[in-house]
């Protein structure tokens, strides 16, 4: 599909071209009857403003890249930039980074600021739960690829981690180690940290036959003041309920658990994702880590290729994890 025009926004709404543009550049002298109109006709037709083509030479291409991810201070998120950008760079791109600090209408309004700047192709890490008004971007040739989680609404490249599996084989190591008790910190709303529920849950049952749902911590958003409340909690249990292990399943929900034991604690521990310094603690944390610099470096691969004319149906690519044993997941129970 071609890309739409602002002569094609003035026809359709029956104005001219000055007044789309006056509307587009936000002049408020644009009366409310016409200003409606030209909505509506940019709405029918898609079309979106192109900040970079003032810049661009008649038939040049924008070389920018953009990457948005949910939240900068995640060291996760901040691996996954850094593997998207050495590729980028080496093929000659630049790459523009947002977040929208996992907001929803955050994260609309950003990629709508990234698409008016006619980037070359979208990188995303999901945290709305539809993409369906992206379809009309990729028809007309900006091509998109989804992080760490899948996208509704827009079949498109997917790079995710083998969230299921790897939760597994932390619950798995705790149980080899002879925990019965183990609880589970959680922010279950999220896709990637349900699969991780789901990954204990199903180790849970194949050693015993069932979890104890007591022992399963679900937060509402997953930050890590309600990652300690929630481990403190779990750990005030009376001696025979109390748990002897948790399996906490994001770095900021470790961070909150390992608040909430404190020092001396004889609580075993293994973490889905690695932090900066786990293994320089007192006793260092035991974790399931993913390659997030990987991700980033494929999801840019995937988008390339895209951007040079590559075809075929949307690709799902699922990269392993690896259990990095340390100490906090080796204790006995």
């Amino acid at each position: 599909m071609r890309t739409p025009t602002m002569r094609e926004v003035a026809a359709l709404a029956g104005v001219s071209i000055k007044t789309v543009s006056r509307f587009v550049n936000g002049d408020e002298t644009v009366s409310p009857a016409i200003a409606e109109r030209v909505r509506a006709a940019i709405d029918e037709t898609g079309y979106r403003r192109n900040d970079l083509a003032r810049s661009l030479r008649p038939g040049q291409r924008s070389t920018t890249l953009a990457l948005l991810v949910g939240d900068l201070t995640n060291p996760f998120y901040g691996s996954i930039a850094n593997g998207v950008m050495g590729v980028a760079r080496a093929h000659g791109h630049n790459v523009v980074l947002a977040s929208s600090d996992e907001d929803p209408e955050a994260e609309r309004r950003g990629i709508d600021d990234l698409l008016g700047q006619r980037v070359a192709g979208l990188l995303i890490v999901p945290g709305a739960m539809d993409y369906g008004y992206l379809g009309r971007e990729v028809a007309q040739g900006t091509p998109v690829v989804f992080v760490d989680r899948p996208a509704l609404g827009l079949d498109a490249d997917t790079v995710l981690l083998d969230n299921h599996g790897g939760a597994r084989k932390a619950t798995e190591h705790l149980i080899a180690a002879g925990h019965r008790r183990i609880g589970v910190v959680v922010a279950a709303s999220h896709y990637t940290t349900g699969r991780r529920l789901d990954g204990y849950l199903d180790a849970m049952r194949a050693a015993f036959g069932e979890a104890d749902e007591a022992l399963v911590a679900r937060l509402e958003h997953g930050t890590r003041e309600e990652a300690e409340q929630a481990a403190a909690q779990l750990l005030a249990l009376p001696p025979e309920r109390r748990p002897t292990a948790l399996f906490t399943t994001t770095n900021f929900l470790t961070h909150g658990a390992l608040r909430a034991m404190g020092p001396g604690q004889d609580t075993a521990l293994v973490g889905f994702d690695d932090f900066p310094f786990a293994d320089l603690l007192p006793t260092p944390v035991t974790v399931v880590s993913g390659d997030a610099g990987e991700m980033g470096r494929e999801a840019t691969r995937l988008l390339l290729a895209r951007i040079a004319g590559q075809s075929g149906p949307p690709r799902r690519v699922q990269l392993g994890t690896v259990l990095i044993p340390r100490g906090s997941g080796e204790q006995k129970p």
